[in-house]
């Protein structure tokens, strides 16, 4: 597999990321100790006023580009977006996440694991569109995300269906960085950590 960047400052993003979906989820999501929001339902029309919010609190924000609305899901759409302001997205698209990447965002490309057969279809898609990080869901399969990490050199997230500290712990312990949920107890997790 060929070298590629890596968002290797995990401070910068903690172990657990805020999903929200809401304006009030993200209004709890900027006062949590999460570092890192991803942004579910992105809208063209909020989009600048989230990005401000989200640069006050010292927060950074992703958005789920297959869920914008507005929003052009091609190269100028990316563009508008990297000149927003917005420095990373998510998708499940392979042609978005190399698109985005060509345009230097961060990318984090969405994997739904329901049988062996995705596994195997993850890792080789992994090996062509190259993203920066996989999401893995749902998050709660640590078994899936032991075995994915094994195959691929890039960090893993685990999210969907994570609604326990207990689970965090084992999707951690299984070798994802970070987790991401909407459960917003689990948001200020790692509250001590720098």
């Amino acid at each position: 597999m060929e070298e590629q960047t890596c968002y290797t400052e995990e401070k910068q993003w903690g172990r657990v990321i805020a999903a929200v979906r809401s304006e009030e989820e993200l209004q709890a999501a900027l006062t949590s100790d999460t570092k890192l929001i991803f942004d579910l339902n992105p809208d063209i029309m909020t989009l600048p006023a989230k990005l401000k919010k989200a640069k006050a609190a010292e927060k950074k924000l992703f958005i789920h580009l297959d869920f914008a609305k507005g929003i052009g899901k091609d190269g100028s759409g990316l563009l508008l977006l990297k000149r927003m302001g917005v420095e990373g997205i998510i998708s499940t698209k392979a042609n978005l996440i190399k698109l985005a990447r060509e345009r230097g965002m961060f990318t984090v490309q969405r994997f739904f694991i329901v049988d062996s057969q995705s596994v195997q279809t993850t890792v080789e898609t992994v090996r062509s569109s190259l993203p920066d990080v996989i999401e893995v869901m749902p998050g709660t399969t640590d078994k899936v995300i032991a075995r994915l990490y094994q195959h691929l050199s890039i960090p893993l997230i685990a999210g969907g269906l994570v609604e326990s500290e207990k689970e965090v712990m084992a999707a951690l312990a299984s070798g994802a960085v970070a987790v991401s949920t909407g459960r917003r107890e689990l948001w200020s997790l790692f509250r001590s950590e720098p």
